[in-house]
């Protein structure tokens, strides 16, 4: 018994990455471009004044170009970024922080290859350095190398066992090699050291692929209280009780669902399927011809309108 594919809502998860910042202690402009709590468009303005300033040298001019590409991938300019980071590499070839963050670059290009050459050198030159080896698995899971992505988690974790990002993506990787009790035990690490709605959301799909559905809608139900705007908790409970019969809980998901995301295309197939089980023929009618509008000619949304005799 499988979940119809209709009813399923997909994720993808990413390692994100942050600046490696060199030895900071050179004022306020310094310390917003190397400094970990800085947004994107802090980092690139502060980084900006410490090049154009002239106010460093050697590694910490490589350092101020490292995090001004950090910043600019961030906010995918990512030919600007990788100008940035190639000058760091010219300015210090032995500075891992360039070739990790290049290697990040790369990835968002899809140029995984490229990446994962970036990445080798990151670790050969700091074999401790556990970010470098998650985005190395990121790149090879996206490769189509799960054994090796997988190994490469393994690294990282080894290199820091807090590092939540590294669980959730091996995690990812045992669900995807169907491998349910290893899926579930990372993804429970992961809500142990980071409890946000993707934690929960994640855990809960491979309870809903597993078919212990009652667990699923208790995650789901973690991740509305976590993050109660969030459409995705809504809308994957709301899967759950519909297909548990629960017609009524599920409509009232999709209604918070389509609150706080109205352009989801599958809530309103959805809500629409709630709507037609529970009689309510013209609500559902306006839910599938909506999701109709959103994605011209899906097929459960098309055969409902059939028949309920509105197309």
């Amino acid at each position: 018994m499988r979940v119809p594919l209709s009813l399923m809502a997909m994720l993808v998860v990413l390692v994100p990455t942050t600046p490696v910042p060199a030895v900071a202690e050179g004022g306020p402009a310094w310390e917003a471009c190397v400094g970990p709590a800085s947004t994107p468009d802090e980092r690139v303005k502060a980084c900006s004044t410490v090049i154009d300033t002239k106010s460093e040298t050697g590694r910490r001019l490589a350092g101020a170009y490292c995090n001004r590409g950090h910043g600019l991938t961030e906010k995918r300019e990512l030919e600007a970024a990788l100008s940035d980071l190639d000058e760091a590499v010219k300015l210090d070839p032995t500075y891992a922080c360039a070739f990790n963050n290049r290697g990040r670059v790369y990835s968002f290009k899809r140029d995984y290859d490229r990446a994962i050459a970036d990445y080798d050198e990151a670790i050969k030159l700091d074999p401790s350095l556990a970010m470098a080896y998650g985005n190395r698995g990121e790149s090879r899971y996206n490769k189509g190398d799960l054994d090796g992505a997988i190994a490469d988690f393994d690294a990282a974790i080894k290199r820091n066992p807090g590092y939540a990002t590294a669980y959730a993506n091996r995690g990812y990787v045992y669900a995807r090699k169907h491998d349910t009790a290893h899926a579930l035990a990372d993804f429970t690490m992961r809500i142990k050291l980071a409890p946000d709605v993707l934690a929960y959301i994640d855990r809960g799909n491979v309870y809903r692929d597993s078919e212990q559905l009652d667990r699923a809608a208790a995650d789901y139900g973690e991740a509305i209280r976590v993050a109660p705007t969030d459409a995705r908790g809504w809308r994957n409970r709301g899967m759950i009780r519909l297909y548990l019969g629960d017609n009524k809980g599920g409509l009232a998901d999709y209604d918070k669902a389509l609150q706080f995301d109205p352009a989801d295309v599958f809530s309103w197939n959805n809500r629409g399927q709630a709507r037609m089980r529970l009689g309510e023929k013209q609500g559902a009618i306006a839910d599938f011809r909506k999701a109709l509008e959103l994605k011209p000619g899906l097929q459960t949304a098309q055969e409902a309108l059939k028949k309920l005799g509105a197309l």
